[in-house]
């Protein structure tokens, strides 16, 4: 059986023009009209049985951009916001903590208005704690899973409060030992409070990263390890936010503005817009 060969990013466009193509390139397959999933390493297709088989399609990496065009990419994106900022609002490590944890499924600016009130009341362990689960509830039912959320704030400042003595750890480990926080939240936080340069990979990073090349992987792991290998030293501790407000505001998902990119001529993207 012929296997056929996908470059990432393998997404909603990627799987929809296999779709597309399947009829013609897998004419008589027993493969032709299912459910076809993305995963590491390749594309599932869903068995007859409801069980996924990864017998046809498989996902070859692109080389990463040489050291030189990774140089002229980072420094055409700091030359255009020479000093990026995370979009939440935050007044220490603690509150930054909790925005982030917050806008898993959410957006920033949400997220923002969720939290002015809350940070005005509660802005440490101690009275985020005094407020209660209540009173965290209440000033964040606007964000989506806020009931979750809630008891995960709760969480994870009771166990600041009794093992961290109310301050936020920067160790990655003790970060993503606290309720609610995954390993890109702990990532924002070393970078943004504590200025250490780790690559917090959301799914804008992930689409620019193989889009542009400059941090091709089938994950937001190998993304991140893609980064850290590849962008020259000088740009890590700014580089996550370069990609991700690169790919919020200029290379969006469903049509890029190539038009106004200010690193148009450096990208090898191939399907640019006008």
């Amino acid at each position: 059986m012929a296997v056929t060969i996908l470059q990432p990013p393998v997404n909603a466009d990627t799987l929809a023009q296999f779709r597309a193509e399947g009829k013609s390139r897998l004419r008589g397959s027993r493969w032709i009209g299912r459910k076809i999933t993305a995963g590491r390493g390749g594309l599932a297709m869903g068995g007859g049985d409801g069980q996924k088989q990864r017998a046809m399609v498989q996902i070859r990496l692109p080389q990463p951009l040489s050291f030189a065009q990774q140089v002229a990419i980072f420094s055409r994106l700091a030359e255009a916001n020479p000093t990026p900022q995370t979009e939440l609002e935050f007044t220490n490590p603690f509150t930054l903590v909790v925005a982030v944890a917050l806008s898993a499924q959410a957006t920033d600016v949400g997220v923002n208005k969720a939290t002015k009130g809350l940070f005005a009341v509660a802005d440490t362990p101690r009275k985020m704690l005094d407020l209660g689960l209540e009173g965290v509830t209440e000033h964040i039912r606007t964000i989506g899973l806020y009931r979750q959320k809630a008891k995960n704030v709760m969480a994870l400042s009771r166990i600041l409060v009794e093992d961290y003595g109310g301050e936020v750890p920067d160790s990655r480990a003790a970060l993503t030992g606290l309720p609610g926080v995954g390993r890109k939240t702990a990532n924002v936080v070393l970078n943004t409070a504590f200025h250490f340069p780790a690559q917090a990979v959301d799914t804008h990073i992930f689409r620019v990263g193989n889009r542009t090349r400059v941090a091709p992987g089938r994950d937001v792991d190998e993304v991140e390890r893609a980064i850290e290998d590849n962008v020259p030293a000088r740009f890590q501790q700014n580089a996550h936010h370069w990609l991700i407000l690169h790919g919020r505001y200029i290379c969006q998902a469903r049509r890029p503005r190539c038009a106004v990119c200010p690193i148009y001529d450096l990208c090898p993207y191939e399907e640019k817009t006008a």
